[in-house]
């Protein structure tokens, strides 16, 4: 199966996909110095959760995939150097609307829980509305 979507995603700042598979996907991220917000090597959670929807975009696997809404918990810190792995699975499909589950790790220890809700498109969300 290919990556179908976000193509020119920023892995480095969104993670790379290491397994795709029909609703399901695995993106992998090490954190590097540029997410750091402090001395500490504290990473801005924001980058946990662009891992985290790059995961269920994957997972969905449609050119025009969108997000919509997301319910997200952040459950223990991540520091720069950390491997993080993002897990989306059994994508519950209503119509153009795909609920999506994803998890992030780091070892056996969940970092990030979250529900997102995402959108598939007639056509890209950037696309004129003109016919």
């Amino acid at each position: 199966m290919e990556v179908q979507t976000h193509e020119r995603i920023d892995t480095a700042l969104c993670g790379r996909v290491t397994a795709l598979g029909h609703g399901t996907s695995r993106v992998e991220m090490t954190a590097p110095a540029q997410m750091a917000v402090d001395d500490h090597g504290l990473v801005h959670g924001g980058f946990i959760f662009g891992l985290a929807d790059h995961a269920a975009m994957v997972a969905v696997n449609h050119p025009n995939v969108v997000l919509g809404a997301a319910e997200v918990k952040f459950l223990k810190p991540v520091r720069i150097g950390d491997t993080v792995v993002a897990e989306a699975g059994a994508v519950q499909v209503e119509g153009k609307r795909h609920i999506v589950p994803v998890t992030v790790r780091r070892g056996e220890e969940t970092v990030f829980e979250g529900r997102f809700t995402c959108f598939v498109l007639a056509r890209h969300v950037l696309d004129s509305d003109k016919t």
